[in-house]
């Protein structure tokens, strides 16, 4: 169950990577604007926004990553964290802004948030 829990929180870090180039890189470009359905000008208007909403993103990802290659009990508490982190920003996303975010940023963190619970 560790190795399931392991790969599952790696995923959910490339997610965020995933994010945080769209929203700090591509957000005026064809798929940024394809995740927001924002047009060119509604775009250029929200980078700013975008881009920090992808570094937030990012520290997600940076905090996963960093659970991964820290030893026990540190590591298993900061998955814990950062996953619990990752899941209530996706409900809340999921509730305020788009109800994608539900499956597309909260199912993948409590998936993994359960794999690790259980792996403990």
């Amino acid at each position: 169950m560790e190795t399931t829990a392991n790969v599952l929180v790696g995923l959910v870090a490339a997610l965020h990577v995933y994010i945080l180039v769209l929203e700090m890189f591509l957000w005026e470009e064809a798929p940024g604007r394809g995740l927001s359905g924002f047009d060119a000008e509604l775009a250029r208007a929200t980078a700013p926004l975008a881009a920090n909403q992808g570094l937030y993103n990012g520290f997600l990802a940076a905090g996963l990553v960093w659970g991964l290659i820290a030893g026990d009990p540190t590591g298993h508490r900061v998955q814990v964290f950062f996953l619990s982190c990752v899941l209530v920003a996706g409900v809340y996303g999921g509730l305020t802004a788009n109800r994608r975010i539900l499956l597309a940023q909260a199912l993948p963190g409590a998936l993994a948030l359960g794999a690790v619970l259980l792996a403990r």
